[in-house]
């Protein structure tokens, strides 16, 4: 049966995530609709070429996803309910909070057929205790209401902690159209298998500045690892994160010393990176969908260390023929450190490690398999 072409729209709260989260996603949807973007303001030349290229219409806005601030909301609303207005979607398929909240609520105003919301992840609003008490009520109480089954209403969700816990607060009913797909998916020939380091070891960690992504259990795993093994490196590359949950400056300043972690900064591509670490390190209590970093260093053939909670554990297999990593209890450096002793005391299991980590991403996480069933979830 042939495919009826579709108006797809999509928005997002980061521009960047359109081509390194969705780029192959936004490629397959491109080949049999019509496709167009409400976005942050672009800034970087080669994302803007990247969808023109793909024949992608785009809408810009002024969305900053951490800023709390009712007049930049109220603007960022009225300017996508004209968005919706002009492209007319069959399928509205929004993603991250802001856009899947006032999106949602705007595509059922306007009549959308089919809105496909995704959340990548449920963060400090609905695990551990770094959002204010006021805002998570406020954000929990507009999602319930968002994603109020109205028509064709499938939500999209990346591990089953997250469909349990909305489901269990009544912010999804039972009977809801709900999907869980395995994270964002991986490029698995953009991010190729190299043999790891395993004499020099380095243990890299990737995030945004913020606490519930463990920064501060990294630095402080390192100091004490760095006082036994002296040899050791450790980097951390990513952006200092305006943001509620933010490292305090004193903890900065520590890190931009650069006297235990080599602090990068953010960079445009992690590959070379990887390539360096022996081990790729996320401490995160933050309420992942599945954290894309590690999925990344999985591919590429890194051990993982990670916590035991949610999205995160959904990245490390336990079974002793694929075993490719550790899961620690959050917030537990002690822990922390021992599995990091336990790379520096067991090198073989650095380069044993990354490659059952690449097989899992090959099985679970391959960027075909996600967007296969995306795409039956958004299209069909």
């Amino acid at each position: 049966m042939e495919h009826r072409r579709k108006k797809i729209l999509i928005a997002c709260d980061s521009s960047r995530s359109l081509i390194d989260f969705r780029g192959r996603l936004i490629e397959a949807l491109v080949a049999h609709n019509e496709v167009a973007v409400y976005t942050p303001k672009i800034h970087n030349k080669e994302i803007r070429e990247c969808l023109d290229r793909l024949g992608v219409a785009v809408f810009e806005n002024d969305l900053e996803a951490s800023n709390v601030s009712l007049f930049s909301d109220l603007k960022y609303i009225y300017e996508l309910y004209l968005t919706v207005r002009k492209v007319n979607p069959d399928v509205f398929f929004p993603y991250a909070f802001k856009p899947v909240i006032y999106g949602s609520l705007i595509a059922k105003f306007c009549k959308v057929n089919r809105i496909t919301p995704m959340l990548t992840g449920l963060g400090n609003n609905f695990y551990g205790n770094q959002s204010k008490p006021f805002i998570k009520r406020i954000t929990q109480t507009l999602l319930k209401t968002a994603l109020a089954s109205k028509g064709d209403m499938r939500v999209i969700l990346q591990n089953k902690d997250d469909e349990n816990t909305l489901t269990s607060l009544g912010i999804i009913k039972k009977d809801a159209k709900s999907f869980v797909v395995n994270g964002s998916g991986v490029d698995l020939s953009f991010y190729k298998y190299s043999k790891p380091e395993n004499r020099q070891i380095v243990f890299l960690m990737i995030s945004r500045l913020i606490n519930a992504k463990g920064v501060k259990e990294f630095y402080d795993a390192s100091v004490a690892v760095v006082e036994k093994y002296p040899d050791v490196k450790f980097q951390l590359i990513g952006p200092v994160d305006n943001n509620i949950d933010s490292i305090s400056d004193t903890l900065l300043c520590q890190i931009r010393e650069g006297a235990t972690i080599e602090y990068v900064g953010e960079v445009d591509d992690i590959r070379p990176y990887i390539e360096r670490a022996s081990v790729v390190v996320l401490p995160s209590y933050y309420g992942e969908g599945i954290p894309r970093c590690v999925l990344e260093s999985m591919a590429i053939g890194r051990a993982v260390i990670t916590t035991d909670s949610v999205g995160c554990r959904e990245t490390v297999s336990q079974t002793n023929g694929l075993k490719n990593g550790f899961l620690v209890p959050v917030r537990d450096v002690s822990a922390l450190v021992e599995c990091m002793e336990y790379f520096l005391k067991n090198p073989d299991d650095i380069i044993r490690y990354g490659q059952n980590g690449r097989t899992l991403a090959g099985q679970k996480f391959d960027v075909e398999r996600v967007n296969e069933r995306m795409l039956d979830i958004i299209q069909n």
